[in-house]
């Protein structure tokens, strides 16, 4: 990861106000609602560090939308990030992983100009045995910003272009937020024992080729021809030493992810058989990490080559096919695409 090791001692917050002194008009209330979530990702980072302690690991006895078994986690994380957003008269509606329709903003509250996605913990199967996790979001402004009255179906299915922000965190040895609003992207890292997000690289920018290729080859058998014949052509070695790339794979995406912006490379979650419109959800986990990776200078596209940013969404869980990285990794990608199309 190409970055710029900042030497400035800046919070989040400060941050944030920082890049609203870019627009004159600004009013502060985009910021507000930045300083109200970044509230709830301390919240929950709290309660991941104590979830052994707290009795909150495990199952409930429910399934998501997605026929998923949910974790108890989950539902705190998801309860955490609704109570600190629905009354700051910020946001319009929220959509999440964990709740079948949009999220309403409870109506003694005043409804804003904002639309917030997201899934409130990522990667969730793993919490039982310690491995990263996080959460994902997206910020979108309402197609209507002058109205005062809940937000629409319409309003949250914009295509990921439209995203005025993104960003994730990742609970694990520490939690670090990566955050963009359309100017770079900037990593942050919490300081428990202050209660703040600290900046600790500017601008990240990812490698133009990579070594390392992350996807789930448990499902070989289920791919397409070209994403096996792709998958088989990074293991074979080159005379000039640039293959084999090593495979890495977690599990938790928002983890796969992050290694690939920090050391290059593509994370591939590919269509298959039994999936034929993939796993990740576009609106909640393909349309920020696309964001936040086009920020840092990759690419991200689905199995037939067209841009993340530019699909469409027809439901708030609807699935997509995900390739993302370097690149040149994405570019050797779509040539194997095009051999065997």
């Amino acid at each position: 990861m190409l970055t710029i090791n900042t030497t400035k001692l800046v919070t989040i917050e400060r941050h944030i106000s920082e890049e609203q002194s870019i627009y004159p008009s600004a009013t502060g209330e985009f910021t507000a609602m930045l300083r109200d979530l970044t509230l709830a990702l301390k919240i929950i980072a709290r309660d991941v560090r104590r979830a052994g302690l707290n009795d909150i690991l495990g199952m409930t006895t429910n399934t998501n939308v997605h026929g998923e078994t949910v974790k108890r986690l989950d539902l705190i994380s998801n309860d955490i990030i609704f109570r600190a957003m629905d009354h700051g008269g910020h946001l319009c509606v929220m959509a999440s992983e964990e709740n079948e329709e949009l999220i309403a903003i409870p109506d003694p509250y005043t409804k804003g100009k904002y639309i917030l996605v997201f899934d409130p913990l990522d990667g969730s199967s793993n919490i039982d045995v310690n491995v990263t996790i996080g959460t994902i979001f997206a910020i979108y402004q309402r197609l209507d910003p002058t109205l005062k009255t809940d937000g629409t179906m319409q309003d949250v299915l914009q295509p990921g272009y439209k995203q005025i922000a993104a960003g994730y965190t990742c609970y694990g040895s520490s939690t670090t937020l990566v955050y963009t609003s359309g100017h770079g992207v900037d990593v942050f890292t919490f300081d428990p024992s202050i209660g703040e997000f600290f900046l600790t690289f500017e601008k990240v920018k990812i490698p133009y080729k990579g070594k390392y290729y992350s996807v789930n080859e448990g499902n070989f058998h289920k791919m397409s021809r070209s994403i096996k014949a792709y998958i088989e052509y990074l293991k074979l070695p080159s005379s000039d030493g640039v293959r084999p790339y090593s495979s890495r794979y977690v599990g938790s995406a928002v983890a796969d992810f992050h290694r690939t912006l920090r050391y290059g490379g593509i994370f591939m979650y590919p269509s298959s058989f039994d999936a034929p419109n993939g796993k990740l959800r576009l609106l909640y986990e393909a349309n920020p990490f696309s964001f936040i990776m086009e920020q840092a200078g990759g690419m991200a596209i689905d199995e037939q080559g067209a841009r993340i940013l530019d699909k469409i969404p027809t439901s708030i869980h609807q699935r997509t096919s995900f390739f993302v990285g370097s690149p040149g990794d994405i570019e050797e990608l779509v040539s194997f695409k095009e051999l065997y199309s």
